[in-house]
Order: C-alpha cells, then structure tokens, then sequence
C-alpha cells in the first residue's frame, strides 16, 4: 500500500498562481517592441498559389496543362509554315570576308541533304523534302543597303565567315548595324576551313573565329564549318525545324519578302504575307521606293500539279480579289490642311502685333513677364535689408542708409527656398544650382581702393585688357569644358539687338515658358504638324487595329501598287531585296519626332548638332539635321539644347518627320570621306564613306517639348566690396545693362545675385550678391531661346554611294571658296 502511493502528491498550498498580463490593451509602442520586427501571420496559411501544398495529382495535373500550353504556342508560331501552302522560311545569307561567297555557302548546305539546285540572283526557293519544309534563300553580296534590307525580313541569318581572311572594315560595319536594327535568329559558318594547313591548327582557327563572333553575340556556342557534310546537314535540321524568335517591332506590323516585281499600268509586287494581317486601306513602305497606297490585293497561289486522265497536267492559279481599299482608305497627306491654320491663326489675336512684341518691350522677358517696360521707365529698387520680424508697415521707416550691409541679422524680402532635385543642377540652371544664401560678416574687402566713387576707365586700356582677358578664358576653355553654352560679344554689339530672341528663366526645370513670345520664329508649318495629346493611347490604338481584319499572314499575293514614278522602274535591280511594310495609321503624318541617340565611349569624334546624318527607323531612312538636347521629364517640359554629343553622352535627337508607333531601334549613320577622321595617334579610324556613329530608340513624337538653346554671358569682378560687386566685360555699353537689368546673376561656385544700377557708359554695373565671392570667381548670365527642328528627307540613294559622297565633297569645296 505504502508503494501504491509513493508517486503520489498534493498540490501546493502556499503558492499562489495569479491571473495572466492581458497584453491586448498594451500600447503600440509596446506590442512593437515584442513582436521584435516579426508579423504575425495564421498558421498553416499560404499567401500565394506558389506556396500552396499541392498534392501529387494536381502536380502533374498543373505540369501537364504547362505543357499543353506551350505545346499550343509552338504549334501557333510554327503553323505559318505548316502544309503544302505553308510560307516558306526566309534565309539570309551574309558574308562578311572579302573572301566570302554567299553562292557556295547555300550549294554546300543543300548538298548535305542531298538537293542538286542552280543559285541564281535574287530570293528562291528550295523544297526540303526530307523535313517537310521550304525554304527560300536570299545570297547577298557585301552590300550595306542589301545585308541590312535582307536582315529585316529574314527568319534566318546565316553570317559566312573565313578561315583565311580576318573581317574588314565593311564587315564589321554590316554586322554592328544588322545586330543594332534588331535580327532574328542568327547561325554563324565557317568557309575554306579544309585550306588551313597543318591540320592542327584547323581548331585553334575555329576557337578564335568563335571567340570573335561571341563578341558581338554571346548566344553563338557553335560555329558551323561548311566543310563537313554532317554539320552542314545539322545546320540544315536546325534552319528547318527551329522557332524564329522574330523581331518585336516587324511583327507588330505586316510584312512580306518581294519576290516578283511587275511593271506596268500598275506597279505588281508578289510575296508572302507575314506579321499582322495585310490591309488595302493602309499605306505600304516599300524599301526605299517610298510610300504608296494599294490598289487592290489579289490570290497568288502557285501552280500545282494535278494528275488527270493524261497523265500530269497543271493547273495555274486564278486571282481572287482578296481586299480593296474603303473609304476608311489613308491617304498620302502629310500635313493638316491649310484652312485648319488659317482658323487657327484667325482665333488668335495675339499674333497681330506678333512682329512688334520685341520692339515695344523695354527689357528682357523674364518667365512670364516683361520687367521694366510700363510706358515711364521707373528706376529699378533693390528689396530693402530689414530686421528679421518686420512688418511691412515698419518696412516704410527704415532707410537704405540707416541698415547696415552686413546682412548678419538681416533677411531679403524676396529670399527664395532652395528646391530639392533628384539630379543635380548647375548654377547656370537657375535656382536649383545655386548654393543658398550666405550671410556675410563685415570685414576689410579685397580691394580698398574701391569703397570710393566708381573712376570711368580710358576706353583704349579697358580694351587691351579685354583682349588679355579673354585670351586667357579661351585656354582655360580648352582645358576644362566649364561653361560650354559661353559666348562672347563683340564690344561693337549690341547685346539687346544680338541677343533679340532670348530670354530668362528663373529656373530651367520649372519656370514657365511662354509659346506666344515664339510665334513670330516658328516654320512655316508648324501649326499644320499632327499633334498627339495621349501618345501612349494613340500607339495601342493603332496597335489593336492592326490586329483585326486584313489578309491573313501566309497568303501568297498580289499587291498592285497605285502612282509608282517611271524612274523607279529603270533603277530597279533584280539582284537587291525589294521589302514591303505596312504602315499603321498615322505614320505617314509629320510631327515633331524624338530619338534617343547614344554615342559610343569609343566614338573617335563627337557629334555636332544639325550636322547631316541618315537614319534608319525601322522601314524608313531619312537625311536629317537633327536638334540635340537633354532628356528627362520637367515640370515646364523644357530641354536645353545640347550644341555636340560627346563620346560616351546620350541626348534626345529631334526633327520633324513621320510618326513612328512603339520603340522601334534606331541606326544613325555619317557620311565621311575616307581617312579624314584621324585617332589621338593621327592615324585614320575608317577608310570607308560612311560610318555608324550612333544607335538609339523612337521615343513618343511631341510639338509642345520646348529645345531651350542657353547662352551665357560672363563677367568678370573689377571690384568687390563685401556683397557688392563691380562687373564688367559681360555688357559695353549702359542701355544693355539697363535691358537686361531683371536677369538673375549667378557665379560658378553658387552665389546668386541681381544688378543693381549702370555704371558709366562703358557697361560696368554694380551688382549684390547674397554672399560674398571670390575675386577668381566668375559672373555670369543665362538666356535662353527656342530652336525648332528641322524636315527630314526621304534617302533616295544606297547608303554607301561613292558618287553621291564626292558631289556633296565638290558642293562644300565649292561653297568654300
């Protein structure tokens, strides 16, 4: 009994057990301390499907629906090619050798798979039996126009390297401008690999041609050698079988390879419809032919074979009228009509006294207001110096005389607040740049000389020393890029005169610019430009109407082409690759077009503004002379104008031209004559006539995006007296300072100030600055003026074209003299 209840024991009497802390009516503070940075969550409870327990069943119930899913896909992307009536798969092949032969590359490819074929000149197909598939080969000689107009529509692009040769100049031309403007899936090969001798060194030739194209594409990890059947015969599965990635901006459009042209009434075009479906209403861009509407779009199916009751017939096909334009039809207008701008004009009465605005204004349009010009010029007062706690009555008592200048324990009435910016600003950016206010105690100046009466300097020595003065500024500038917008007045200028369309800003990030002081300097058209209020709108638009309607991609057709010239008929060579796109609505119409433009670090020049480029945007190439100028979004939509693109920088690139929907890759081409671009070692960096000098992006087209061009004048500290400042060398004679009295001053290390009265007449003004300047220091003063993009033009001529680049070489020699 006693072992029955030795385990046994009773509970505690003398310990207490008190209620639990309650803990829901803890303070935040408190529950935050405990949680310790955890969040409290329900066990068991899986936020996302991706943490679901999942049991073995619906696993593979889901793994088989992914498969499916993409099994679908594929088929929708490979179904174009599918069937006897499939579209045939474009081939293009480049060689990029001196050596190289397109010709031999695709008679060594066929012949792996054993297909016998002659090669002509021009696009062809050839039926690949054994895989079910055609394909249709375009052989390309080494031609910049030809590589780039064939690498637009190719599904393949096959690149033929040497084993013997190393890649020139051209080559390696063509394949940076091929890769920039968007390529599709891409197979590299290898020609005369069996001439290497020893054979050893057949690998290491073959390692460093595979070194070399992975510089450029690393995706590349095997390069093909036309030399072995089997591998020609790998190349040949994979050109008949693999997806073509596609390029993003050609698929969001319709296409179509030209493989017959007919010349007649109507200018016949026959090919394979491709991308989107192919809509008679919408206007077609055929190579650099130009821009034509369509006629109709009939059948072009092939011939087929049918075996009757004599043995093998053919039966040709018979055109069927597949679509014709409607009255939603685009038409070839450019601009908007001349009775929009005429009412535009006439609902505008600001424009009458246009003309005159600038000469009824007695100073310089500062934001949104002209200072200075009421009808009795009042005389310009510098906001008093007061006590900090001074009412505006009390303000009326105190006298400039009975405040001390110190500006210890004073405060400006019109004192601006510093604005916080993401980027940093420059002081000749207005207010953002500025270093803030600076109190100055009173002390001994710099120049004690000068706390007397302002001495009118001798005309003559006041002019030597401005030419040693700016001699100096000029080898500075060579060294240090300080002040790129500087310019310098003629002592004989006038600057009111010189300088008649600028104008202030307070702030080149925020201030408002005023579009009625500019009408009297825009082009002619300007008010007849498409303008597009909701661009991101308007793009998926014109996207989502592709997508409906039209001929369906990979109908073999006619399009019969309306109002093509005669001369293109005598210019037209069957061995060059004729595209057809089509245009979305709107791209025909001109705007004011922006491009992002980015300049190599290894560029060996810059690039000056308006100077002569070629762009390729997508379909189209044009001659531009565009504007350079910052990008980013402001508040005011304001740009500064940049006057070169330097190695390494990125600008936006503006001119008027066609609309262009989406961003689609951009190539910037120069023409040059051969060898005159020289390295740092004076040595010519291409001997060719043109160069890419740049790539880039469409950005969205606007006409209310301001291109500010800056010019600043600078001045130079005669003498100083605590704040107060002497200038000179910025103006030359005293109704200049008085024009441009409401400019804000600003020097290089952040001070700002304002001009306070002329002195003499010689253009010396005092100036009060919010803190005192070094005598080193420089004065300066920033205006601004707006300058509109110029027309493009539509290139007519292939890009490399000698004869072309010596007539513009005789016309600039000839201008010259």
């Amino acid at each position: 009994m006693p072992g029955a209840v030795s385990g046994h024991s009773h509970r505690p009497t003398t310990k207490a057990s008190n209620k639990p802390f309650k803990s829901r009516h803890s303070t935040k503070g408190a529950l935050r301390n405990a949680a310790k940075g955890k969040v409290a969550e329900e066990r068991g409870v899986r936020k996302t499907p991706h943490q679901q327990v999942m049991s073995k069943f619906d696993r593979r119930n889901r793994n088989k629906q992914l498969q499916l899913q993409k099994h679908k896909e594929h088929l929708q992307e490979t179904s174009i090619f599918a069937g006897k009536d499939g579209a045939p798969r474009n081939v293009a092949v480049i060689p990029l050798c001196s050596d190289g032969d397109a010709t031999e590359a695709i008679k060594s490819l066929n012949s792996s798979i054993d297909i016998e074929t002659e090669v002509p000149e021009g696009a062809f197909r050839v039926p690949v039996d054994r895989f079910k598939q055609k394909l249709q080969y375009f052989p390309l000689k080494r031609d910049l126009t030809a590589c780039l107009d064939a690498a637009r529509v190719a599904d393949y692009v096959v690149l033929v390297l040497s084993a013997q040769e190393e890649v020139d100049e051209l080559g390696e031309l063509i394949l940076r401008s091929v890769e920039s403007q968007g390529l599709s899936t891409l197979f590299t090969v290898v020609q005369g690999l069996n001439k290497i001798e020893p054979q050893k060194q057949r690998l290491s030739v073959l390692s460093s041609l595979k070194s070399y194209i992975t510089h450029f594409h690393p995706e590349q990890d095997k390069v093909f050698s036309l030399d072995n059947r089997q591998e020609c015969s790998n190349l040949m599965r994979s050109l008949c079988s693999t997806t073509p990635k596609g390029i993003r901006w050609r698929d969001e459009r319709s296409w179509m390879l030209v493989e017959e042209v007919k010349f007649g009434e109507s200018t016949v075009l026959t090919g394979v419809v491709r991308g989107k479906g192919l809509k008679a209403d919408r206007l077609v861009q055929v190579g650099d032919w130009g821009t034509f509407q369509v006629e109709k779009i009939t059948a072009a199916p092939l011939a087929r074979r049918k075996r009757g009751e004599e043995g093998m017939n053919v039966e040709e096909g018979t055109e069927e009228i597949l679509d014709q334009p409607t009255d939603d039809r685009d038409d070839l207008v450019d601009l908007a009509p001349e009775e929009v701008r005429m009412e535009d004009d006439d609902d505008d009465e600001m424009n009458d006294g246009m003309t005159t605005m600038t000469t009824s204004k007695k100073g310089v349009l500062l934001d949104d207001h002209h200072y200075f010009s009421e009808e009795e010029p009042e005389a310009y007062t510098a906001p008093k110096k007061l006590p900090k706690g001074t009412s505006k009555y009390q303000a009326a008592w105190y006298l400039d005389d009975d405040v001390s200048d110190s500006g210890s324990d004073m405060e400006e009435d019109d004192e601006m607040e510093d604005d916080d910016e993401e980027e940093a600003a420059r002081p000749e950016d207005g207010e953002e740049g500025l270093a803030g206010y600076a109190p100055t105690e009173a002390g001994q100046t710099e120049y004690p000389q000068t706390e007397g009466g302002f001495i009118q300097p001798d005309a003559d020595e006041d002019a030597k020393q401005l030419e040693a003065f700016r001699k100096q500024k000029r080898d500075e500038a060579q060294d240090d890029l300080e002040f790129p917008d500087e310019i310098e007045l003629h002592p004989h200028v006038l600057a009111r005169e010189r300088l008649a369309k600028y104008r202030g800003l307070k702030s080149l990030r925020s201030s408002p610019w005023q579009e009625d002081e500019d009408r009297a300097y825009q082009p002619e058209d300007w008010e007849r430009l498409l303008k597009i209020q909701d661009y991101q709108a308007s793009k998926i638009r014109a996207s989502r109407e592709a997508l409906v309607g039209g001929v369906a991609p990979g109908t073999r057709v006619h399009v019969y082409l309306k109002d093509v010239p005669a001369t293109i008929q005598q210019s037209y060579n069957p061995s060059q690759p004729v595209t057809l796109f089509s245009l979305l609505r709107h791209e025909y119409k001109k705007t004011a077009v922006n491009f992002l433009i980015n300049l190599s670090a290894d560029a060996a020049a810059p690039i000056k503004a308006k100077e002569e480029l070629i762009i390729q945007c997508g379909p189209r190439r044009f001659v531009i002379n565009p504007l350079f100028s910052q990008g980013g979004n402001t508040p005011n939509d304001v740009h500064k104008y940049c006057r070169y693109l330097h190695p390494g920088q990125s600008a936006v690139a503006t001119f008027t031209g066609p609309v262009t929907w989406g961003a689609v890759p951009t190539l910037f081409f120069k023409r040059q004559v051969p060898g005159s671009v020289l390295n740092e070692d004076g040595e010519p960096v291409s001997n060719l006539p043109l160069s890419l000098v740049a790539t880039g992006t469409a950005l969205p087209p606007s006409t209310s995006r301001v291109v500010a061009k800056r010019a600043i004048l600078t001045g130079h500290p005669y003498h100083i007296h605590k704040k107060i400042v002497t200038i000179r060398y910025m103006f030359f004679n005293r109704e200049d300072v008085e024009w441009f009295k409401a400019l804000p001053l600003w020097t290089r290390r952040g001070r700002s100030g304002f001009i306070k009265e002329a002195l003499g007449t010689h253009g010396y003004f005092k100036a009060t600055f919010d803190g005192r300047i070094n005598p080193q220091d420089s004065v300066g003063v920033s205006l601004y003026k707006r300058v509109w993009p110029r027309s493009a033009k539509q290139l007519d001529a292939p890009l490399l074209d000698a004869a072309a680049l010596q007539q513009e070489v005789d016309e600039d020699a000839m201008d010259a003299e």
